[in-house]
């Protein structure tokens, strides 16, 4: 049975559209980065800042979507 890191190790090679949600998912998680850092955060970055989680979480539940894709069609594709 493949492990997760095993299907996203797979997917990066063979998936361009879960690559690309995963690059978007690291730029998303290093924007929230820089905005807490700071100490205090106007009204507009307290909203940004929720809409980038908001984005990041998005991102994160499609990554695991193609992973459950794929692990159903391994499953499926496997000798019985």
């Amino acid at each position: 049975m493949l492990t997760d890191s095993m299907i996203a190790e797979q997917l990066r090679r063979s998936s361009h559209e879960f690559r690309s949600v995963e690059e978007a998912h690291h730029r998303l998680d290093l924007e929230l980065i820089d905005l807490q850092k700071r100490h205090v955060l106007t009204p507009a970055e307290e909203q940004s800042k929720r809409h980038l989680q908001k984005e990041k979480l998005a991102k994160k539940d499609k990554m695991a979507e193609l992973m459950r894709v794929y692990r159903e069609h391994d499953l499926q594709a496997a000798p019985r």
